[in-house]
């Protein structure tokens, strides 16, 4: 029977310094993103995963993010190479985490990929070309996941930090969508769920198990994915939303 395991990573005290795109800066309250990352390594526990937290590192302050060092599939890891340098030097103790549970393969100079612009759908990979993942990235990535028998296709991102900013999958057949963000068009087939206009930021779920986690913050898209059939547990993430941050940004979700 298959485990369903989460990676997350403990908050740095350097968090309020995180890089920042397209927010404006905000004081971040240290001690309620921690109450609220655990609060979410909880969530996932209920929804069924084991859950290994890896240390902090107070020098690197966007460090609690760790989708973006890895994307993890049933045969390999892909090791990423994020889009600045300071974000490169979390890295090494996700792989370390990883390393127990899949063979580790590597993005290389001079390309950029970060985990938040990989939306995995079956056997297709759509890949944001964003700030942070170049068209370098994107072809070291195509090439990789190739050799498993997937397919990856580009999308470009804009006004927005990530493609699953704009958009992730609620399960096989449906997306949650924000529109503005990128061309819907180039999506598969699926139904699409578009966000309320005044929730641009709704489009990142979380599903664990069946489970869709989404921000608290969206109530009308909470409605909306409840309403389309699914089970929705809503969790409090303020602080990390200052950071520019999403509920997918949080861990690492894979089956062993």
């Amino acid at each position: 029977m298959k485990v369903t395991r989460a990676i997350t990573r403990a908050i740095g005290t350097a968090l309020g310094d995180c890089a920042l795109t397209f927010l404006d800066r905000a004081p971040i309250d240290l001690a309620r993103a921690e109450a609220q990352h655990a609060a979410y390594n909880e969530s996932l526990r209920q929804a069924g995963a084991i859950v290994e937290v890896v240390p902090a590192d107070a020098a690197l302050p966007d460090s609690v993010f760790v989708e973006d060092t890895a994307v993890v599939l049933e045969e390999a890891a892909v090791v990423t190479r994020p889009g600045t340098p300071l974000r490169q030097r979390e890295v090494p103790a996700i792989t370390a985490a990883l390393s127990a549970y899949r063979k580790l393969l590597r993005i290389a100079a001079p390309a950029t990929l970060e985990g938040g612009d990989v939306l995995r759908l079956g056997r297709d990979f759509y890949v944001g070309i964003s700030s942070r993942t170049n068209d370098e990235g994107f072809f070291q990535f195509a090439s990789i996941v190739k050799t498993f028998g997937y397919r990856a296709m580009p999308i470009e991102v804009k006004g927005c930090l990530h493609l699953k900013t704009a958009v992730t999958a609620l399960d096989a057949e449906t997306l949650l969508v924000n529109p503005s963000w990128i061309d819907a068009a180039a999506l598969p087939g699926a139904r699409q769920l578009v966000v309320p206009p005044d929730e641009p930021f709704g489009a990142n779920a979380l599903v664990v198990n069946g489970v869709v986690h989404l921000s608290a913050r969206w109530k009308l898209t909470k409605k909306l994915v409840e309403r389309s059939g699914f089970s929705v547990n809503a969790l409090n993430v303020s602080e990390f939303e200052k950071a520019e941050a999403g509920l997918t940004c949080l861990s690492l979700i894979f089956s062993t």
